[in-house]
């Protein structure tokens, strides 16, 4: 593989990498205050992106101009809106369980994630709905290409992820959070409401969920019904490679998840292996398998040893 092929690669990888580290925060976020894998993350991701193509439709037919004012625009529509779908989810499908086993929690998760993307369905379509590509052309460096949308994608996932680690570690929700993630009764005790604090982790997980899924339309120039269910695995394999439960991990985990997919799925091309990009979901959990074997805190989580 030649150095330009190897770059561009890796700016391939970091633009994937940065859409699944918006998921897996959400995945991480919720394990850290409740610990439980919300498998219909994945489909918060989906809805999302549906949201967004909305917005954008909604202000092509009012006529708005401008691609930083409709970006924008549908970001804050879809990532709003997403929020509080998250927040009806907890409510609905996991705060009245909250005190009972964890396997009914989890059919729980698995039902919702059915519910959503059977609604889905049937509120649109079955098939591949095209998303509008309003930011076209990109820079050429020697022979590396940036396309504007992996700039705006690198850029958005940067910042997202800079405002929610300094949520969590400079105010007082985030301190809350924090609290309830090491000792939930004891945060009780000291007064922290555990409901509302839940309910934000929710929506503050399913706002960057969206943010993924409209970087995912924009990216590929489409979506469908049951793209969340793929992205939602891979976002969680990121989670846990980074170390489940460490938001830092996460974001980590998603950027190394997306660089090891393309640049692996690069070399079996440079190989002569045919249809390697067939290969890319193979790795992913491949890489999952070797975390989980050799390193099962992650790359960033904390050791626990139990005392006896």
């Amino acid at each position: 593989m030649s150095p330009t092929a190897f770059f561009q690669q890796l700016v391939n990888g970091l633009t994937l990498g940065g859409m699944y580290a918006l998921v897996a925060l959400g995945y991480t976020m919720v394990y850290g205050i409740i610990q439980l894998i919300n498998f219909a993350h994945g489909e918060v991701f989906m809805v999302g992106a549906f949201l967004g193509l909305l917005a954008l439709s909604f202000a092509a037919q009012l006529g708005l101009e401008g691609v930083a004012f409709t970006l924008c625009l549908a970001f804050l529509v879809s990532m709003v809106l997403t929020s509080l779908v998250g927040m009806a989810i907890e409510h609905v499908a996991y705060r009245p369980l909250r005190q009972s086993p964890r396997i009914t929690l989890l059919l729980s998760a698995v039902g919702m994630s059915i519910f959503l993307q059977n609604l889905v369905m049937l509120i649109r379509s079955r098939d591949l709905q095209p998303f509008p590509r309003i930011i076209t052309g990109g820079v050429n460096i020697q022979g590396v290409i940036l396309d504007y949308i992996q700039i705006l994608i690198a850029v958005a996932s940067l910042v997202l992820m800079l405002a929610l680690d300094l949520f969590v570690n400079r105010t007082r929700l985030g301190q809350a959070m924090r609290a309830i993630a090491q000792d939930m009764e004891a945060a009780q005790m000291m007064g922290i409401d555990i409901s509302h604090v839940i309910r934000l982790t929710f929506m503050v997980g399913s706002g960057l969920a969206a943010a993924g899924g409209i970087m995912s339309g924009l990216y590929y120039g489409g979506i469908k019904f049951d793209m969340g269910f793929i992205v939602g695995i891979k976002a969680f394999s990121a989670a846990v490679l980074g170390g489940i439960g460490s938001i830092r991990g996460a974001m980590l985990g998603g950027f190394v998840l997306g660089l090891c997919e393309t640049l692996l799925v690069a070399f079996l091309s440079a190989a002569g292996v045919t249809e390697a990009f067939a290969y890319k979901d193979v790795i992913a959990f491949a890489i999952l398998i070797l975390v989980l074997i050799l390193k099962p805190s992650g790359l960033m989580g904390e050791r626990i040893v139990e005392k006896v």
